[in-house]
C-alpha cells in the first residue's frame, strides 16, 4: 500500500493506522503527482489512498496516471473535497472509492479492503451524490472535442466563478486554470470568457 498526501501529519497518522491493521503493508509515501506516479511504478501496490489536493496539483491527475500505468492498483481518495466535482473527477479517472477525511478508522480499513478486492466503496457522505452524478452524466457528452478537465473548467466558469475559486475547487494552479481556459476558447472557436459562457449555458453546462 501507498499514501499520498502533501500534508505530513496525515501521511503518518495514515502509515499508522495501516500498520494496525492486519495483511497490510505500506510500501512508501509521496507528496505529488511525479513522485505518487514513480512510487506506483515502482511499488506496484495493491492499493493507494490519495488525497485530491497535492499542493499546486491535483490528485485526479495522479490517479489517471497511475490507472494508465499500473491497472491493477487500486485507489482509494481520501480528501476534504466533498463536491460533486472532485467527487466525479477522481471516479471518471478510475478512484475505485471516495471517502473524507472525517472518516472513522473502521470505514477506512472497510474501505481499503473493499477496493483491494475489486470492489467499489463510497462514503456515506458521498455516496448518493455519486450515484445521481453518474445517472445524470450517462447522457451523451456536451463538447466531445473537450478533455474532461477542460468540460470540468468550462463547466465553472459557466456557474460564474472566477479563475482563483476554479482553481481552488480543482486543486490545480491558477495558470493551469488560464491554459485549460484558452484551449477551450480555440476548441469552441469563441472570442472570449463572455462568448464561451454563453455557448456553455446553451449545451446545458453551468447549472448549479
Amino acid at each position: 500500500m501507498a499514501v499520498v498526501d502533501d500534508h505530513p501529519v496525515f501521511r503518518l497518522g495514515m502509515t499508522a493506522l495501516v500498520g494496525t491493521l492486519d495483511g497490510m503493508l505500506v510500501v512508501g509515501d509521496a507528496v505529488d503527482v511525479p513522485s505518487a506516479v514513480a512510487l506506483a511504478v515502482r511499488h506496484d501496490p495493491d492499493v493507494v489512498l490519495m488525497d485530491l489536493h497535492l499542493g499546486q496539483q491535483s490528485g485526479i491527475d495522479a490517479i489517471r496516471q497511475i490507472r494508465s500505468q499500473q491497472p491493477r492498483t487500486a485507489i482509494l481518495v481520501i480528501s476534504m473535497l466533498d463536491d460533486d466535482e472532485s467527487l466525479h473527477g477522481a471516479l471518471r479517472a478510475g478512484a475505485s472509492g471516495y471517502l473524507l477525511k472525517g472518516a472513522s478508522p473502521e470505514e477506512i480499513e472497510r474501505g481499503i479492503r473493499a477496493v483491494a478486492n475489486g470492489e467499489v466503496l463510497l462514503g456515506s457522505a458521498v455516496g448518493g451524490r455519486a450515484m445521481r452524478l453518474l445517472t445524470a452524466r450517462a447522457a451523451p457528452i456536451a463538447f466531445p472535442q473537450l478533455t474532461e478537465r477542460e468540460r470540468e473548467v468550462l463547466d465553472l466558469v459557466a456557474r460564474g466563478l472566477d479563475n482563483a475559486t476554479i482553481a481552488h475547487r480543482l486543486a490545480l494552479s491558477p495558470k493551469t486554470v488560464r491554459n485549460n481556459l484558452s484551449n477551450i476558447l480555440v476548441k469552441l472557436q469563441v472570442r472570449d470568457r463572455s462568448q464561451a459562457i454563453v455557448t456553455a449555458r446553451r449545451s446545458g453546462l453551468g447549472d448549479a
